[in-house]
């Protein structure tokens, strides 16, 4: 009997703190002012100039930012949106030739490493993200020297990826 009570009492434990984890919510509504945006994701990260007269504040997840999220404040002083911004389908939207080191900036932050394209000495920033939700990769951005994307592709994380070790 006690032994059940306890188990019950657990149980009924785990269950309040998992339905008290479900109510907070940390991203704020569409239309909330720039200063309660602030109040309550904190000070950011970074902040970019949006073309479109607003301007973009970076939240940095992780310590190699494998978790960024971008709140776009719109040229009203409102939360337009508040997005994760390292997913598969976000890195689709690149288009080489198109787009600059300012749009991808706005897009994804900064880079969790900058290097240098052994071929061709361009400018390569990697973003560290979750491809598809499940594997460890990381997204490279090839620069041209105007400073535009040149291509794109992915490589394991060798660190934390299977698929790097040829197992």
């Amino acid at each position: 009997m006690k032994i059940t009570l306890i188990r019950t009492a657990a149980v009924l434990g785990i269950a309040l703190s998992l339905s008290a984890c479900s109510t907070f919510n940390r991203t704020p509504p569409a239309g909330t002012p720039l200063a309660d945006v602030t109040a309550k994701l904190g000070k950011p990260d970074a902040v970019y100039p949006d073309p479109a007269g607003g301007q973009v504040l970076e939240y940095r997840g992780q310590p190699m930012g494998q978790y960024n999220h971008m709140a776009h404040i719109g040229a009203d002083g409102r939360l337009v949106a508040y997005e994760q911004a390292l997913t598969s389908e976000n890195f689709a939207k690149v288009q080489p030739a198109r787009w600059t080191k300012d749009d991808v900036l706005r897009t994804f932050g900064r880079p969790a490493e900058v290097s240098r394209d052994r071929a061709t000495g361009d400018e390569v920033w990697s973003y560290r993200y979750k491809q598809d939700g499940i594997w460890n990769s990381y997204r490279n951005i090839y620069f041209n020297v105007r400073g535009e994307v040149r291509r794109t592709d992915d490589t394991p994380d060798p660190l934390l990826d299977d698929r790097s070790k040829g197992l």
